[in-house]
């Protein structure tokens, strides 16, 4: 890998790029970013960054990109993500990950890029018959999202034999928080992240968050996930990248704790850092929500060497709450 010649991060503005664009920095890597800044944010991005405003689905801009900056690696998160509008608006989540994706593989094997790191999703495994799960655990996603990204997998894991692209395809467990440091962090309207809206409320910017489904079969009824610190996780990406130049190999990785909180556990927990409980009201179930999911990230750990820094229930609401009052003042 030449260290000259930087990452091409796309939806590098965005709540998790942004954190993985400080991360390269960090290392001494050098970046360029493709957003169409939808949801992302100029403001999250370092400086010294190169920001190019676009679509990941117009391979001509993007083949510009990689050409005149000799792109090697690549970090694709450009894409949508929200479970409950890919239910409501299918058609979008296929065009937006699964179609805007393949195009931008297309563009990568083209001018001959090395390597593909692929932000994918726990949503993979739908409902899982045993947790924690494994990257062999069988997939059956139970929402659109979790389709078009399984979906983007399929088509890196078929492009690869008859290319010369590597790839490394990261499934998500539940991120959450923000850089400690307090230079970016989750800055959205209309917010469905649990430790998110938790925050509006500890804040004051809502009256009350809703639980969705108290009958799940878990030990308080309430849906349990894995939460993982979005640091944690973009130290997991270079790491990743490191692995991806050092070998002739693909992988996909679980990134997550291998622990599970509640949506009562996670709620009682920003109650206790934000001072006070939270206004909570209960409500039927989501259409795509899984009752139970968490990660066996010890492939992750063994081939990269990666170890968590975060990996504290309190730190990560603690942070995210930190952020939401330096980011959305009263």
């Amino acid at each position: 890998m030449n260290s000259d010649n930087p990452v091409l991060v796309t939806g590098g503005a965005g709540y998790i790029g942004s954190h993985v664009v400080i991360a390269l920095r960090e290392a001494g890597r050098g970046v360029v970013i493709v957003d169409d800044l939808s949801t992302g944010r100029r403001e999250a991005l370092p400086d010294d960054v190169e920001l190019v405003v676009g679509d990941v689905a117009d391979s001509g801009l993007v083949a510009g990109v990689l050409a005149d900056h000799r792109v090697e690696y690549v970090m694709h998160f450009a894409g949508s993500i929200v479970v409950e509008e890919s239910v409501s608006d299918p058609l979008k989540y296929y065009r937006n990950n699964t179609g805007a994706s393949r195009n931008f593989i297309e563009s990568c094997v083209d001018v001959g890029v090395a390597g593909f790191v692929f932000s994918s999703t726990a949503a993979v495994y739908g409902i899982p018959g045993k947790v924690p799960v494994t990257e062999q655990s069988p997939v059956g996603p139970i929402n659109p999202y979790g389709h078009s990204k399984l979906m983007t997998e399929q088509v890196l894991r078929d492009v690869t034999p008859v290319s010369n692209l590597r790839h490394a395809i990261l499934r998500y467990f539940n991120v959450a928080g923000a850089d400690p440091a307090g230079r970016s962090g989750q800055v959205i309207e209309d917010a469905t992240h649990l430790i998110k809206i938790a925050c509006e409320v500890a804040t004051g910017r809502r009256d009350f968050i809703s639980i969705f489904g108290t009958d799940y079969p878990t030990p308080d009824g309430t849906c349990i996930r894995d939460f993982i610190h979005v640091s944690d996780l973009a130290d997991a990406h270079v790491r990743v990248l490191e692995w991806l130049a050092a070998g002739d190999r693909s992988a996909t990785f679980n990134c997550g704790y291998g622990r599970g909180y509640s949506v009562r556990e996670v709620l009682e927990a920003m109650g206790e850092v934000a001072g006070g409980e939270l206004t909570v009201k209960e409500a039927p179930r989501r259409a795509g929500d899984s009752p139970e999911i968490v990660a066996d990230s010890s492939l992750l750990r063994r081939e990269t060497g990666w170890t968590p820094r975060h990996d504290d229930l309190t730190l990560i609401v603690g942070s995210a709450l930190d952020w939401e009052k330096k980011s959305n003042p009263l």
